[in-house]
């Protein structure tokens, strides 16, 4: 696990997949990857990067009257998915690109990754300068401050470094096992609670 170490000399996580445990049978979370965008003294957030709502990119931008005018109607980033990306805020859209634009309201994550909560982002889709890379989705995922390290420490996480393949390009019924397999773990090989000499 690298951990990167914040101004506050606090160990941030983002950056960072977090991999639910099998022990975690919570609807929202069981099975979930999470790709940590912030983490610092006062808690973290990330959005769910595998589990997608049934409504497309192109029925968003209907929801929201943007029409995506420059994009042909056979152009993929219409019939994508939406993804739901926590229970925090899931009335509002959130989107992962890279590489890092000129928007209003953007969090740096690395040199090639932002997040970004303003509406010139889905504009700018719309006008047909689509970053190479996106994910869009519907709330996010968010811990208090030391919430996420409790539940680190539960064993109900493993964290490993983010790879930005898995991160936008693999189907999203791929993502958890890729994930795990970063961290040299077969999915199948993992039990719902470690035995006890």
């Amino acid at each position: 696990m690298t951990l990167e170490i914040d101004q506050s000399n606090q160990m941030s996580l983002a950056n960072q997949f977090l991999i639910a445990m099998p022990s975690v049978l919570d609807p929202i979370f069981g099975g979930a990857v999470i790709y940590i965008c912030e983490h610092n003294a006062r808690g973290a957030m990330g959005i769910i990067i595998n589990k997608p709502t049934d409504m497309t990119v192109s029925g968003l931008f209907d929801r929201i009257d943007l029409k995506l005018e420059n994009i042909p109607d056979s152009h993929p980033i219409g019939k994508r998915l939406v993804m739901f990306g926590g229970p925090v805020q899931d009335d509002r859209g959130f989107v992962l690109h890279a590489p890092i634009g000129e928007f209003s309201s953007s969090l740096k994550v690395t040199d090639e990754i932002a997040f970004t909560t303003s509406r010139d982002i889905l504009e700018a889709v719309a006008a047909g300068d689509t970053p190479e890379r996106l994910m869009i989705s519907i709330g996010y995922a968010g811990w208090s401050a030391g919430q996420l390290e409790q539940e680190i420490f539960a064993n109900g996480w493993l964290t490993v470094a983010a790879d930005v393949h898995i991160l936008f390009d693999l189907p999203m019924e791929e993502r958890f096992d890729a994930a795990m397999k970063l961290l040299g773990i077969d999915p199948l090989m993992l039990i719902s609670e470690a035995g006890h000499a």
